[in-house]
């Protein structure tokens, strides 16, 4: 009986140690309502023991946002960012591969990270451009108002990735989640804002006809390409 009790206390302690390394890179979507923000937590250990942590908002374009504290007790890890006014409360799982807490900014939502096994990056290095790189302007047609759209598109070692403007509401540069080709067809999704736009390019790469989807309405926009 005592070897039985030995050994749960082993393993328990072993659970312990697992949820209190908390230092690497956490990835995390929060449901805003109206879209989705994808949040990279990066966390560090100090020779002292204690944590430090910056966090990326990859739809915001918004990197290394300082955390002003990061503590960790009993298996909780609570975060102060006060440059955007949040904070985040998190059980941590004994097995050291998920933090579920609430993140509250203004009002409280729910907010799951989920350990990386390999290093975040949030930075894309260039790469040969394609022949949409470039910037793609069309307007949208809302009946209350017609808005403007703006799309940069640029190849790189990962891809093709795109920011987008709203010259109409004075948005400018927002990181799209995702940009996917295939021939002559091409998607580029803002979970951000829940907007997906499909398409398919001219045979003489001078506009995308396609749709714009958002809030269950689906408008045309048609993109033609802004010369230098």
């Amino acid at each position: 009986m005592k070897r039985v009790f030995i050994l749960l206390s082993l393993l328990v302690a072993a659970s312990f140690l697992r949820a209190q390394d908390v230092a690497g890179d956490w990835l995390g979507t929060l449901n805003t309502g109206v879209g989705e923000l994808r949040l990279v937590l990066h966390i560090s250990k100090a020779a002292d023991g204690s944590l430090k942590a910056t966090l990326d908002s990859v739809d915001q374009g918004a990197n290394d946002v300082p955390v002003n504290s990061a503590t960790l007790k009993n298996s909780k890890l609570s975060l102060d960012v006060t440059a955007v006014h949040g904070t985040y409360q998190g059980d941590i799982a004994s097995d050291g591969k998920t933090i579920s807490g609430t993140w509250s900014q203004g009002k409280d939502l729910p907010l799951e990270f989920k350990r990386a096994t390999l290093p975040i990056k949030t930075e894309h290095k260039p790469a040969k451009p394609s022949d949409i790189d470039g910037a793609w302007i069309g307007s949208l047609d809302t009946v209350a108002a017609e808005l403007r759209v703006v799309f940069h598109i640029r190849n790189t070692e990962d891809g093709l990735i795109a920011t987008m403007d709203s010259p109409d509401q004075g948005m400018k540069g927002m990181p799209t989640t995702s940009v996917q080709r295939d021939g002559a067809s091409l998607r580029i999704t803002a979970k951000s804002i829940g907007g997906i736009f499909e398409g398919k390019i001219a045979s003489d790469l001078s506009s995308i006809d396609g749709n714009w989807t958002q809030s269950g309405a689906t408008l045309l926009l048609k993109l033609n390409r802004l010369k230098d």
